[in-house]
């Protein structure tokens, strides 16, 4: 761990997932529907590590302390695809402000950067001020927690669970999924940096059981829905996606109702993030009990 004193704040980089979650784990676990995208990731990269997986180096944690020692703001740069955006959880102004700095003087190179308003619009401010550049949307997001679920009109067939016989399929539509998304919000299909995950990276979310097929009357397949091993008692669903053919159907809704209730029969509290600029999603969601918990962007830096 490095520690980046700045103005009244302690900046502490990690590269332990573990170390980080020992020493922010009270601040993550008092909001942790927030704070589901940097938990769900801490403890996979942790048991990644504990099973012998080569970590990034460019990898950190991000810890924020005031002169008291209390916690008030996290973040972490993890993405495995370029530009390898920092994501940053809520944190006082100036901290946005201090980090950008930090990361400044440390050489890193920043070309995006993802999370929680405002503070990911301060950081990209000061970073395109300290390294020249204009900030641009990429994306705004919104994230929702269940709160009681609404069951939508039913539909033929059910819900079952992908297996490992699935993983072309299922590769291939993950593959689809943020072109899709981005056309269904106007914008250029690829627009969206995302990574598909490998083939074993498939085989382990499978071999997990945290993605599941809708499939009709015939048992074809017509939705996947996925979502991720609870983390502080909060399960985050995502991707859903509906193929172009089968749209308009009502699979989606109750494929993410019949996952919702799983989740929430099994004591977690449930999550999801939508694209602000997709009405069609957004419209489900909130016929099914999500409301709204914190807006979010993806900013990229244009030099």
């Amino acid at each position: 761990m490095s520690t980046v004193p700045k103005a009244g704040l302690r900046l502490r980089f990690c590269t332990d997932p573990g170390e980080f979650l020992a020493a922010a784990g009270d601040y993550l676990g008092a909001d942790p529907v927030a704070s589901t995208v940097v938990t769900t990731i801490a403890h996979r990269l942790l048991s990644q590590r504990a099973e012998g997986f080569p970590q990034s180096d460019r990898t950190w944690w991000l810890v924020v302390s005031d002169d008291s020692g209390t916690v008030v703001g996290a973040g972490m740069r993890t993405a495995p695809y370029a530009p390898y955006p920092p994501f940053l959880l809520p944190m006082p102004d100036e901290a946005a402000v201090a980090l950008a700095h930090a990361l400044h003087e440390r050489g890193e190179e920043v070309l995006a950067v993802n999370g929680a308003l405002p503070t990911v619009d301060l950081c990209a401010a000061e970073l395109t001020r300290l390294g020249g550049g204009r900030v641009q949307v990429s994306q705004h997001t919104r994230l929702h927690e269940l709160g009681e679920l609404a069951w939508p009109p039913p539909v033929p067939g059910r819900l079952v669970t992908a297996t490992e016989e699935d993983v072309a399929l299922a590769t291939h539509w993950l593959a689809a999924f943020m072109g899709d998304a981005d056309e269904q919000a106007g914008r250029p299909r690829g627009a969206s940096a995302h990574q598909v995950p490998d083939h074993a990276e498939m085989l382990r979310r499978l071999q997990a059981g945290r993605l599941w097929f809708w499939v009709d009357e015939t048992g074809k397949p017509v939705h996947l829905t996925g979502a991720n091993p609870p983390s502080f008692g909060v399960a985050r669903l995502g991707p859903v996606y509906t193929p172009p053919a089968q749209r308009g159907r009502g699979w989606a809704s109750n494929a993410v109702a019949e996952v919702s209730r799983r989740i929430q029969a099994e004591g977690a509290r449930v999550c999801l993030f939508s694209d602000q600029a997709n009405p069609t999603s957004n419209k489900i969601y909130a016929a099914l009990g999500y409301r709204p918990v914190v807006d979010m962007a993806n900013l990229l830096i244009v030099r």
